[in-house]
Parts: C-alpha cells; sequence; structure tokens
C-alpha cells in the first residue's frame, strides 16, 4: 500500500504576553517577558483535504508484539477492565472563579474572571498511561488516528539523528516541530523509539478522537474545560498553579516542566527531560497528579476566546468549533516561551491532532 504523508500547516503564533498581577501578591512569580511566542504545538494542523490512510502493517508492529506481551492480564484480572484503568477520585461539586482578570497570554480567552458552578464528578487521579491505552487497543483492535496518517508531530529535541536526517521540512514558525513518519503512540520519540520502558508514563501522540474512543471503551468521558480547571486548583482560590503562586515552594519542584533555554537546552532540574512516570510529583488538594506538565490533556470543550460572565453551571463550551481546548501544559512549557502550565491557561488543537507532549485524562459521573 502506498502511504500518504499527511501535510502540516501552522497559522500563526501567539501574541503579546502580559505581566501578571493583581491578587497573586507578593508571592506570585515574576512576570513573563513581554512579547515571548508559544511552543507552536497550538497550532500544529493537519490538512483537512488529506484523508486517513490505514495502515495495514499496524499488526505487525514491533511494539506491538512487546506491549502485549508485557500488558497480557493475569487470569484474575480477566473480565474486570477496572483493573486496568486508573483510580479515581470524587471531586465534590461547587462554585469556583474560572478563568482570570490577570491573563499570561490574553489571546488565548484566559479571562474574563468568571464564576462558575459544576456538580460533583470523579476523576482520573492520573494522565492515561501507555500501559492502560494499551489495554484498550488490545481489547478491541483500535488503531489511532496518528497510525492512519502515518505521521505524527515530535519535538525535534527528542528525536536521533538518524530520524532527523531523513525530514525536510517543518513548522516555519515553530522549526522545533517536525512531521515524522512513523511517530504514534508506539514509538513516541519517533520509529526507533517504543514504550518499552515507558509503560508508566501518560499515553502520547492520541487526537481527540482517539481519546473520546478510549473514554467510551472505560465507560467515562473527557471532562468539560469548567470540570478540569476547578479540579486543577485543588480547593485553592485564584492561585496560579494547583498548588499555589510559587513555582517551587521552597526549592521543590511540583510539575514536569522545562528548565533551562527552550528549545535548546533542558536542564532537567526537575529529574526529566521529557514525559515522566505518572505521579512523579506532588498531587493538589483533590489528590489529582500532573495536573499541570508532563502531558497536555484534552477536553471535550470547542475552543472560544469569548466568555460571558454570567454565572453558569455546568457549562460546555460553544456547540462547535474546528479546534478543542487542552488544558494543562506539558513538559516542553518554560516560561519564556509557552507560559500555560497555569490553571487558568489554555490552548487548542484541531481533534484530528497528535503530537508528542499530548495525552488526557478521564471523568465519570459514577465511580467504576
Amino acid at each position: 500500500m502506498v502511504r500518504c504523508l499527511a501535510l502540516f500547516f501552522i497559522v500563526g503564533c501567539v501574541n503579546e504576553v502580559l505581566c501578571i498581577q493583581g491578587s497573586c501578591g507578593a508571592q506570585s512569580e515574576p512576570a513573563a517577558p513581554q512579547g515571548a511566542a508559544g511552543c507552536g504545538c497550538e497550532n500544529l494542523k493537519r490538512a483537512a483535504a488529506m484523508e486517513p490512510v490505514e495502515d495495514s502493517t499496524a499488526a505487525a508492529d514491533p511494539a506491538d508484539k512487546y506491549s502485549r506481551d508485557a500488558n497480557e492480564r493475569p487470569p484474575e484480572a480477566q473480565g474486570d477492565e477496572t483493573k486496568i484503568q486508573s483510580q479515581m477520585v470524587l471531586i465534590s461539586g461547587g462554585e469556583f472563579l474560572m478563568g482570570t482578570d490577570n491573563p499570561g497570554i490574553p489571546a488565548d480567552g484566559e479571562g474574563p474572571q468568571r464564576l462558575v458552578r459544576v456538580d460533583s464528578f470523579y476523576m482520573d487521579i492520573q494522565e492515561v498511561t501507555n500501559q492502560q491505552f494499551q489495554s484498550f487497543v488490545n481489547a478491541t483492535g483500535y488503531i489511532s488516528e496518528a497510525e492512519k496518517f502515518g505521521d505524527s508531530f515530535v519535538f525535534e529535541g527528542i528525536l536521533s539523528e538518524s530520524v532527523k536526517n531523513q525530514i525536510t521540512q517543518a513548522v516555519a514558525a515553530a522549526p522545533w516541530w517536525l512531521p515524522v513518519k512513523g511517530a504514534n503512540w508506539r514509538h513516541p520519540d519517533g520509529p526507533d523509539s517504543n514504550i518499552t520502558d515507558r509503560l508508566d508514563h501518560p499515553v502520547l501522540h492520541v487526537s481527540w478522537a482517539d481519546a473520546v474512543n478510549y473514554c467510551t471503551w472505560a465507560n467515562r468521558r473527557l471532562p468539560t474545560e469548567a470540570e478540569w480547571e476547578y479540579a486543577c486548583r485543588g480547593g485553592l482560590e485564584d492561585r496560579l498553579y494547583p498548588w499555589g503562586n510559587k513555582l517551587n515552594p521552597k526549592g521543590q519542584h511540583y510539575a514536569n516542566l522545562w528548565q533551562g533555554d527552550f528549545p535548546n537546552h533542558n536542564s532537567a532540574e526537575d529529574g526529566y527531560i521529557k514525559t515522566s512516570p505518572v505521579m512523579s510529583f506532588p498531587a493538589n488538594g483533590f489528590g489529582l497528579y500532573d495536573m499541570v506538565g508532563n502531558a497536555w490533556e484534552w477536553t471535550s470543550d470547542w475552543w472560544t476566546v469569548h466568555h460571558t460572565t454570567d454565572q453558569q453551571h455546568n457549562p460546555t463550551g460553544p456547540p462547535s468549533g474546528t479546534d478543542k481546548v487542552k488544558k494543562g501544559g506539558s513538559y516542553m512549557c518554560h516560561k519564556s516561551y509557552c507560559y500555560r502550565y497555569r490553571c487558568a491557561a489554555r490552548s487548542q488543537n484541531t481533534p484530528d491532532s497528535a503530537a508528542s507532549n499530548l495525552g488526557f485524562r478521564c471523568v465519570s459521573q459514577g465511580h467504576r
């Protein structure tokens, strides 16, 4: 079968970044630099005219044999799919202030701050892992969109030299993003990588549809943006991060983020250059791990930058759109370039997008 390389394009970058002022006070983080750009991942889009091409060789993937063997469930787990799903915690409903009146990236529609009420729900304490996604694939035979397209976006800094030497195109406004043939959730850093030693890391290269399919199989769903942000705040009001206003309280790292000079050097002061195993950093007040950093997380909402100031109850976003909202930032986020690891921060991708820093977690109305 002739494999068709999907074309990608990027349209614009993040606009001017303003200072963080106001209610955060003396404990707040120093302001992001004026005019700071974005990491580019919010605008990685597939050409709309290109249709997925099913890869008939997917079943013969060498990584498939390994991960199938590694994830074969013991007899006592047969028929009980909850054993390979994430633990969930009850997030008791309530009112909270969503968004901010002091946006870090105004163009992203972080404001205005508004009063929102959400009902109680259960949420995965962690991002869905490679092992859990493999269990879903084993049970259903599901083929991800990146596998069907035959390629996905990978950050240049984690690619091997041999793979980089084969690539002749990049994203013009963000040249560190490269479309890589054979990159998908099984091969997160390109075709010569695998998930052998990353079964407990967040699954990557999952499109919005991939995430929805997993959640449906698990009798769960994606969170709304309001639910996600309420959960991220962990019961704290009007704070930058899930733990407060200081990025590194008492010199400790609370999230897997970029340290150093983006995109040239990650000093890995937090212990990780790429993704980290889920639950590697402290949980927030609700017992949720990695709500910021590590991997971006899909939500169910369509993207808009216009929000009402009227009080809302269980808002679900606009009825339609072209992009879906993602929250939380990733291991690639740094204040100088992508200051989106704040609870109020947000970004977007087309639903068929996939990249080496994009994952998800699930919620449910009833604990299963």
